[in-house]
């Protein structure tokens, strides 16, 4: 395997599990640093023990030419130009989700993907979320039938994020980002279902805002970039395959539930369901061999919640959705696949997505084939959430998404 040199640019909480995942991975020769807080740059630095840092985006670009690729992990607002910048300085580019937040950024991000063939892969961790791994294997296998109609989520409130905000924008500045529209982060729900669901996409939304008056003064007119007065969204959205999917991106809501979900993937002929953390997989009457129930328990949540429920250690009440039970690897990953040194589960959160991310975007960079999440996946899992808040500031009318095609066919994929 060839090796890639990649700098990481924005060093908040969430990018420092990746810096140690991309120094560890056997395709990285090296990694580099960029912040625009000489403090921040610095303490990465050294506790990562790298031995390149930038203060800035621009900087990295023009002082560390010989980087083959740039990982953005920047406010998701500021994803689109830098991703376009850095592919046209001839860059490959992974970066946090989502890919960009207006419709013409993502445009020109597929086309310089199509044009200059470099690899462009949203870190999209829901993609490789136990539920979302079991839907698509069950739906490939054809054990779902006709995809009739599914509902996904991502329930985060705002006010678990204020440290973070302010911890990577200051105490002064962090309100107006913050109150970027729901619907602008969509990825996770609808990533879970429509890459489950091969060769479709999404074609009409309707979507409802809960407008928010909280005394944290995020919401509303004046208050954030965008004037969004939403703090949680419902959209309804019709695919191409003539199915309905419901998500529900909210951050006012007082529930402990893993974050990111499905609740329902529904069959004409097999149906999957997930309640906080019992799963199922049912067989319905019109099947050949009549109706019947898998528990799934145990093939979907983690390692470390299977381990702990047998030997009685766990508090039901409590312990179920804590940060514990999501940071390990779960039996329906296919741990087998990853290099060896990402096979001990380590501190990673996200059901242990990372190490699949990272080693994804590496193998598609060295091989230059398309990986998961690429450019078209991306555009497909964020252009309808963009779409979906318009149609809420207008009362919910029932508006087209535009769709930009499938990824070229004659580029080779990472995975058939």
């Amino acid at each position: 395997m060839n090796k890639i040199k990649i700098g990481i640019v924005g060093l908040g909480y969430f990018s420092d599990d990746f810096i140690r995942l991309f120094k560890m991975h056997p395709g990285v020769e090296e990694v580099v640093l960029a912040d625009i807080v000489e403090e921040r740059l610095k303490s990465s630095m050294e506790k990562h023990q790298i031995k390149r840092g930038f203060l800035g985006f621009d900087e990295m670009l023009e002082g560390a030419p010989d980087l083959d690729c740039i990982g953005i992990f920047t406010q998701r607002h500021l994803h689109g130009p830098m991703v376009i910048k850095a592919l046209k300085a001839g860059k490959n580019v992974y970066s946090a989700v989502p890919i960009a937040c207006t419709i013409d950024e993502i445009k020109e991000i597929v086309d310089t993907v199509r044009e200059t063939h470099k690899i462009y892969m949203m870190g999209e961790t829901c993609y490789y979320y136990p539920c979302a791994i079991f839907c698509r294997q069950k739906y490939k296998e054809g054990g779902f039938g006709n995809f009739v109609y599914g509902e996904s989520q991502y329930y985060h409130d705002i006010s678990e994020m204020y440290h973070d905000f302010q911890h990577t924008l200051g105490k002064d500045d962090w309100r107006m980002p913050a109150g970027i529209p729901p619907m602008f982060y969509p990825t996770h729900s609808i990533a879970m279902i429509l890459s489950a669901l091969s060769n479709q996409h999404i074609t009409q939304v309707s979507c409802l805002g809960l407008e928010d008056h909280n005394k944290d003064n995020i919401y509303g007119a004046g208050k954030n970039y965008w004037d969004n007065p939403f703090s949680n969204e419902t959209a309804l959205f019709r695919l191409s395959g003539g199915g309905v999917m419901r998500i529900n991106e909210f951050r006012r809501v007082g529930i402990n539930k893993p974050s990111s979900y499905i609740t329902a993937f529904y069959g004409d002929e097999g149906s999957y369901e997930c309640s906080v953390t019992q799963h199922t997989f049912q067989r319905g009457s019109s099947t050949e061999d009549g109706p019947r129930i898998e528990y799934l328990d145990e093939l979907i949540n983690c390692n470390n919640y299977i381990k702990d429920k047998k030997a009685g250690t766990m508090d039901m009440t409590k312990d179920p959705c804590s940060v514990k039970y999501i940071i390990g690897y779960a039996p329906v990953h296919d741990v087998a696949r990853l290099p060896e040194v990402y096979h001990n589960e380590g501190p990673g959160n996200h059901f242990n997505s990372h190490p699949f991310l990272v080693d994804d975007f590496a193998r598609a960079v060295t091989s230059g084939k398309l990986p998961p999440n690429n450019a078209w996946d991306a555009a497909r899992y964020m252009i309808p959430g963009l779409i979906a808040h318009e149609s809420a500031l207008q009362g919910g009318i029932l508006m087209d998404v535009p769709d930009l095609g499938d990824a070229p066919s004659d580029w080779e994929r990472l995975y058939k």
